[in-house]
C-alpha cells in the first residue's frame, strides 16, 4: 500500500531528526529509520495498530518517544502527525481525514 505524508507531519518528522542530529548525527539518522520501519509496516498491515479516533491509528516507534498517526483511505495511507509523546494529545485533528 502507498503512503503519504501531512504537510505538517512531514515539519514535525524534520523537526525531530534535526533535535537527534544535533545531540548525534548518527541518532538522527536512527530516528529517521525508525520512523521509516514503522511507516513500511503501517503500509503492510494498517489495521493490526490501535484506533484511537476511528478511523485514525497510531503506531509507536519503538526506540523514541514518538507515534505515527494515520488513516487509512482507498488511496493509501496518510501519515497524519509523526507525534512526540508528551505533545497535547489531539493536536492534529484538524489535519484533516
Amino acid at each position: 500500500m502507498t503512503h503519504s505524508i501531512h504537510p505538517e507531519a512531514d515539519a514535525e518528522l524534520t523537526a525531530a531528526i534535526v533535535d537527534y542530529a544535533r545531540i548525534d548525527p548518527r541518532l538522527g539518522a536512527e530516528f529517521y529509520h525508525e520512523v521509516e520501519r514503522v511507516i513500511r509496516e503501517i503500509c503492510l498491515q494498517p489495521k493490526r495498530f490501535r484506533q484511537i479516533d476511528p478511523p485514525v491509528r497510531r503506531a509507536l516507534t519503538g526506540k523514541f518517544p514518538y507515534a505515527i498517526v494515520f488513516f487509512e483511505r482507498p488511496q493509501g495511507i496518510l501519515i497524519l502527525a509523526v507525534m512526540h509523546g508528551m505533545r497535547r494529545p489531539g493536536y492534529w485533528r484538524s489535519r484533516g481525514r
